[in-house]
């Protein structure tokens, strides 16, 4: 029996369509053509035969046309056959007992015939003829089909080692293995963070799109082949019923039986389930193809496993290089938000400090160039060393040329840029240093608010930094100091969006608190970048700190 979907042997029967107005000739042709094994359906004439093709919910696999029809040529029919995408491939053979001289066979092939036959046939010649042109139309169709399908399985495999969530994964192998074998499609996987996660896939005429996959809720730890594969890697391929997988989707597997591959890429691991109808998995080819999608599944989720993993501890590192509270200052009210960038991102080297120091208290906010480990690494370091400079005593330009030549004298590769901002506490003034960062905003207790613009070159490029700026803040200014994430915006100048990050400080309360909120409200952060946002309202009230 032929399975539908797949390419039968060379030597199965077929279908063929026979194309003669003369009876006794159909006659013939049927009779040799269904002793041996093969279906036959007939039309009187050319009009007939093409309505048939059209209409046809399954395509014969040969068609016999006889070269004088009522109605058109035989030679007409065949070049209306080959015209039409959907019937193109199949092969067409004539026959004839008149137009049988040379010219008549060679304008017959030319016009797109696959063979040619002179009447009377003998049996055995038509057959022969026939299972030869069944043996070549569907070795080209078994190698069409396999070459759609690697096609497909790239696309697939690209897919998933571009999915960026365990969620991403699974449902791009549910979209893949449904496009690759034409069929439904279940992945259950378990994420890098335990949870089980899954997806359904259908394609129709041999396409997927997003709208065809729907996240289902499947435990693949409920599937006894999840289990089969011990501690091994490697793939495993089980028929099991539908019914042993609860949660299954209704309708998805209309004959209740699953070939599921199991796949695991590292000893360890949870493995990955890939699930089809089992009348898909028809041939060692299908088999190859199920098992290979299984396993990229396996890898690209190792490989999203081993990032998850990097990045976790990435963040937690970057995480505990920033301090875990602010100072409680009587010169100002302080708060702070920090917000990484996405799950997905690199972790960046933007960082903050809050540090009461003999004479004030020091404020700063950097921002390392790039995304990497490195970079927060670094970030680290910088902190520690600002933190120790600040505590010698060090003005703020001091400190930054002290970093600079930290920077040049460890030979690092990366630069970034760093402001700080010492409020001294016997003046109430601002002493602010930048290092080519976005630039301090100061808002005034009469409501004006300004950009302190003044700066010098960013950190670790061995150029000499200028002496701090000092600038007046009344009790009740409030200062706020951030790093790009917050407002850098693909297709925005920045300058523009400095002045809406002005306009939105203008109308907000003194509450710094309130004020951190609201920035964020009004930039919502676009997970590209880290954010480090400090807002301070002076106080005024100047006595010792205690360090």
């Amino acid at each position: 029996m032929v399975i539908p979907g797949q390419t039968p042997s060379d030597h199965s029967p077929a279908r063929i369509l026979i194309v003669d107005d003369n009876p006794t000739n159909r006659y013939v042709l049927r009779t040799t053509l269904s002793r041996a094994g093969h279906t036959v359906v007939e039309a009187e004439d050319g009009t007939g035969a093409l309505a048939l093709l059209k209409d046809a919910d399954a395509l014969p696999e040969v068609a016999v046309v006889d070269v004088r029809l009522p109605d058109m040529t035989g030679f007409e029919v065949c070049e209306r056959i080959k015209a039409d995408p959907a019937t193109a491939a199949l092969p067409v053979l004539h026959v004839s007992a008149s137009a049988i001289t040379v010219d008549d066979r060679t304008q017959g092939l030319n016009r797109g015939a696959d063979a040619y036959l002179t009447e009377p046939i003998a049996p055995d010649e038509l057959l022969a003829t026939v299972t030869a042109t069944l043996r070549y139309a569907r070795a080209r169709r078994r190698a069409e089909r396999l070459a759609d399908r690697l096609l497909h399985l790239n696309e697939a495999t690209l897919l998933l080692y571009s999915a960026d969530s365990a969620a991403g994964v699974a449902r791009a192998a549910a979209r893949g293995a449904a496009i690759v074998l034409g069929a439904p499609a279940v992945a259950a996987i378990i994420s890098p963070h335990g949870e089980p996660t899954s997806a359904a896939g259908t394609a129709t005429g041999g396409k997927a799109s997003s709208d065809t996959v729907v996240d289902v809720r499947l435990d693949a730890r409920d599937l006894p082949p999840y289990h089969e594969l011990g501690d091994r890697t490697g793939t495993r391929l089980l028929t099991v019923h539908a019914r042993e997988w609860p949660g299954l989707p209704h309708g998805l597997v209309p004959h209740g039986r699953l070939t599921v591959a199991v796949a695991r890429a590292k000893p360890g691991r949870q493995p990955v389930c890939l699930a089809v109808p089992a009348e898909s998995v028809a041939t060692p080819d299908d088999e190859q193809l199920l098992a290979q999608l299984a396993q990229a599944c396996a890898l690209a989720l190792e490989a999203l496993r081993s990032y998850t993993e990097e990045h976790d501890l990435a963040l937690t590192l970057q995480r505990s290089f920033l301090p875990e509270t602010l100072p409680d200052s009587h010169l100002a009210d302080l708060a702070v938000r920090y917000l990484p960038a996405s799950d997905h991102a690199e972790i960046g080297g933007d960082f903050y400090e809050a540090l009461p120091t003999r004479g004030g208290l020091l404020l700063a906010v950097g921002d390392v160039a790039g995304h990497s480990l490195d970079a927060a690494m670094l970030m680290g370091q910088i902190r520690h060393a600002l933190r120790a400079y600040a505590i010698e005593g060090h003005p703020p330009h001091d400190i930054l040329g002290r970093l600079d030549h930290l920077l040049t004298a460890v030979g690092s590769r990366l630069t970034l840029t760093l402001c700080i901002v010492f409020i001294d506490e016997a003046t109430g003034l601002l002493h602010i240093a930048n290092a080519g960062h976005l630039p301090p905003l100061l808002r005034t207790p009469d409501g004006r608010v300004r950009s302190v613009e003044e700066h010098g070159p960013l950190l670790g490029i061995g150029i000499p930094h200028p002496v701090s700026t000092v600038v007046e803040a009344p009790p009740g200014s409030v200062l706020v100091m951030t790093t790009d994430g917050l407002i850098e915006r693909r297709h925005e100048h920045l300058g523009l969006s400095l002045e809406r990050l002005e306009s939105a400080l203008e109308g907000l309360s003194s509450d710094v608190e309130g004020i951190c909120d609201a920035l964020l409200e009004a930039f919502p952060p676009n997970g590209e970048d880290d954010i480090a946002l400090m807002a301070v309202r002076m106080t005024g009230n100047g006595r010792s700190l205690t360090l």
